[in-house]
């Protein structure tokens, strides 16, 4: 007889959850999995998935200005709001379906509720105890908001996306970029918007020619922001929302959004009472192999405040089950891993940012270019394309590559695959590029932008 009910009891069903108990169990491990919302997490419900769809019909605003100047006759347009949430929504119903789906087919055992420790080894959901050898937390986080008057007033990126209409006026508190994303989602579907930031600049660790583009870039969008200011309150109206900044200083708003960052999801589930240690942000700490201070307990994901994003999470689920199940050892690599920020323009990174490799390499190359697109000599938008090659001189290597503009994401996520492999400017170099293409002006560049010294003497 079985020492426990399961081999795996995976603690949360978002994407690194999902992904660590399939994996188990097509290696033959008994593998239940509980989730207290809805199977898929935040990526596939309340992240990624529907805010792209909501970026994709965004864009459409401009893709209809920009027919014009290819010839095209459009007549009157607007956006049908409420229509589009109805399709985001299916869409989700459609992928929870799948996930749930994908589950069962692998011989999970799904089950719904909170889940909560008891032991290292006994979870208690639904008032009924199940024991299990492995357990994995994969709980994600959730957005957090400060505590200032008038609060209960604000929503986040999850109330978001779901509004029933499009606000006329939005204020978006943050500068990381699930607040430049919304940004640009609203203001592309009409709504006036204030964007307000503590800092001088938006996104925060990305690199500083990115910040500094893409700023001006939503500015020619007429993303109005607010730099160095922070709210302080927030009143209701008769007519809606007033966001105090700083004393006599206040911003109109139909709504107020708040993406000033996410905190792992570790209240309420008996981590701490175990003996799973938790950092000073309330993420569960683990070693290289996703392994907490308790021995069979493990952990993937935002809630262990690595590198939040759902393809790093998917990553150490899958390299835990390998490691468990298939006697084939994986340690998560956290090393080059390609990012995107679905803004518009977008946003796509891979490596270090140029004043990392200044600080941890020494001397290097920075190779920047900054064009008009093709497209747009016809369209007469104005917005440019940045390209921006990191090298560490020494030995050629290219350490960074960053792009706003037009597909980044996908230009960029090839341009990983070269730096996975330790590619040098050379290499680039030889590379013959695509014509006619954005995406050739990555092999293109040839002239270093002169080091900070030399500048300063100039």
């Amino acid at each position: 007889m079985a020492k426990y009910d399961f081999d795996l009891f995976t603690i949360g069903a978002g994407s690194g959850g999902v992904a660590g108990s399939r994996r188990a169990a097509s290696y033959g491990a008994r593998v239940a999995i509980a989730e207290s919302v809805r199977v898929g997490g935040t990526c596939v419900l309340r992240g990624c998935v529907p805010k792209k769809l909501l970026v994709y019909a965004a864009h459409y605003a401009e893709e209809f200005e920009d027919a014009a100047g290819f010839g095209w006759n459009l007549g009157a347009r607007d956006l049908d709001w409420g229509r589009l949430i109805q399709a985001k929504d299916r869409e989700l119903d459609r992928l929870n379906g799948i996930y749930i789906n994908m589950l069962k087919n692998a011989g999970v055992t799904i089950l719904d509720g909170r889940a909560r420790l008891i032991d290292p080894h006994t979870i208690e959901l639904g008032g009924k105890r199940y024991t299990a050898e492995t357990v994995i937390i994969a709980t994600g986080g959730w957005p957090s908001l400060p505590k200032i008057p008038g609060i209960e007033h604000a929503i986040t990126s999850n109330e978001a996306l779901d509004l029933k209409a499009l606000p006329k006026r939005v204020v978006i508190v943050g500068g990381g970029y699930i607040a430049v994303e919304f940004a640009g989602i609203f203001r592309a579907a009409g709504s006036t918007v204030t964007q307000v930031i503590r800092a001088d600049r938006i996104l925060r660790g990305f690199d500083e020619d990115v910040r500094q583009f893409l700023q001006a870039e939503m500015a020619k969008k007429g993303i109005v922001l607010r730099a160095g200011e922070q709210v302080q309150s927030i009143e209701k109206t008769a007519t809606g929302l007033r966001v105090f900044v700083r004393p006599g200083a206040a911003i109109e708003a139909d709504v107020v959004m708040y993406a000033t960052g996410r905190a792992p999801n570790t209240d309420g589930i008996g981590l701490e009472e175990v003996g799973v240690a938790l950092n000073k942000k309330k993420a569960i700490a683990v070693n290289e192999w996703s392994r907490t201070t308790v021995p069979n307990i493990y952990a993937v994901g935002d809630v262990t405040d690595r590198i939040n994003l759902t393809p790093v999470a998917i990553h150490e689920g899958r390299a835990l089950a390998e490691t468990l199940y298939n006697n084939n050892p994986i340690k998560p690599d956290h090393a080059n891993v390609p990012s995107a920020v679905f803004s518009q323009p977008p946003v796509a990174s891979v490596g270090i940012t140029e004043a990392q490799a200044r600080e941890w390499h020494g001397a290097v190359d920075v190779y920047r270019t900054s064009f008009r697109p093709m497209k747009h000599t016809l369209s007469g938008r104005d917005e440019r394309i940045m390209m921006k090659l990191v090298v560490d001189r020494r030995t050629d290597r290219v350490l960074g590559c960053h792009m706003v503009g037009a597909d980044a994401p996908e230009i960029i996520q090839g341009l990983a695959i070269a730096l996975k492999c330790g590619a040098t400017k050379k290499q680039f170099d030889q590379t013959i590029g695509i014509h006619p293409s954005a995406a050739e002006e990555f092999v293109t560049m040839r002239d270093k932008l002169p080091d900070p010294q030399a500048k300063a003497a100039d």
